[in-house]
């Protein structure tokens, strides 16, 4: 698909668009419908949307390996730490309400960061995912060789 000049065009018109409303999903996730886990696959997918378009290697070295499994790692941290942080704060684990003065502000607060940790992982898990099926027959075509 390299040589094909509107897939090249209306995938560089809609990945950015992709990527916004992958945030919206995330940020309104505790107020409607949406959150961690369907923000992080509309992330992947619009990564994946890329590497498909431009190429394996385009999409690596956009998104490297390396940072996709520091993401699988820093959104389990996150999603771990809120619940650390609400029993260091006297409450039971994951418990929002100890997060904040008001009870209904540590909730909100403990859901956002929650969410956060659940959208990292998510989209590090698919783009791991990708790479790993992607990449699975180049690799075996090297060793051929």
């Amino acid at each position: 698909m390299k040589n094909d000049i509107i897939l090249r065009v209306i995938a560089k018109l809609t990945i950015p668009f992709m990527l916004v409303f992958a945030l919206y999903v995330q940020f309104h996730g505790d107020f409607g419908p949406g959150g961690g886990f369907q923000a992080g696959v509309i992330a992947a997918a619009a990564l994946v949307f890329y590497a498909v378009i431009f190429g394996l290697a385009a999409g690596e070295r956009l998104v490297p390996g390396w940072i996709v499994e520091k993401m699988l790692a820093a959104g389990v941290l996150l999603y771990a730490g809120v619940g650390v942080a609400g029993m260091a704060l006297g409450g039971n684990y994951l418990d929002y309400f100890v997060l904040a003065h008001d009870p209904v502000h540590g909730q909100h607060r403990g859901i956002f960061w929650v969410e956060a940790g659940v959208g990292l992982t998510v989209a590090g898990v698919m783009l791991k995912i990708f790479y790993l099926f992607a990449g699975r027959g180049r690799v075996d075509e090297e060793h051929e060789t």
